[in-house]
């Protein structure tokens, strides 16, 4: 089960500079990554929707959301997507695809640390410890690598 887990995970993560060099192409079409950013919100929220009604008995429990449910809860991750796909979209044709994608890995693999490290958001926590801090060197070095060549 862990390894079909995994295997989703890599291609979850294969489909981010696949998005990226899309989302990049339309933005140019159109003249606007902001313009091509909202187009993927939209059509994404879509699916989405769709999705959740076909499959979800709870789906419009949504509009019930308790009231002391913190304000970031609801809009931080809505708010954070706009923020990294924009950046990818901008990115991409600066960077290119590996590198852009490279960079924004380590700085998911930064925070991801310091989330278990800490056990912000109620992560269980996960201490960092020489490993880890060996496999965010090998990604710097795969960064400057990339840049290189």
């Amino acid at each position: 089960m862990m390894m079909i887990l995994m295997l989703a995970g890599i291609l979850s993560g294969m489909a981010i500079p696949v998005q990226t060099s899309i989302n990049s192409r339309l933005g140019m079409k159109i003249g606007s990554p902001y313009g091509a950013a909202a187009i993927s919100f939209f059509v994404g929220t879509l699916i989405l929707l769709i999705a959740a009604l076909l499959t979800e008995h709870r789906f419009l429990s949504i509009f019930g959301l308790p009231p002391s449910l913190p304000w970031w809860i609801v809009i931080g991750g809505g708010c954070l997507g706009v923020f990294y796909l924009t950046s990818n979209i901008l990115l991409l044709p600066r960077l290119g695809s590996a590198l852009t994608v490279v960079v924004t890995l380590l700085g998911q693999m930064i925070m991801a640390i310091a989330i278990d490290h800490f056990g912000w958001f109620h992560v269980p926590v996960h201490e960092l410890n020489l490993p880890r801090m060996i496999g965010i060197l090998f990604i710097i070095f795969g960064v400057f690598i990339i840049k290189k060549y």
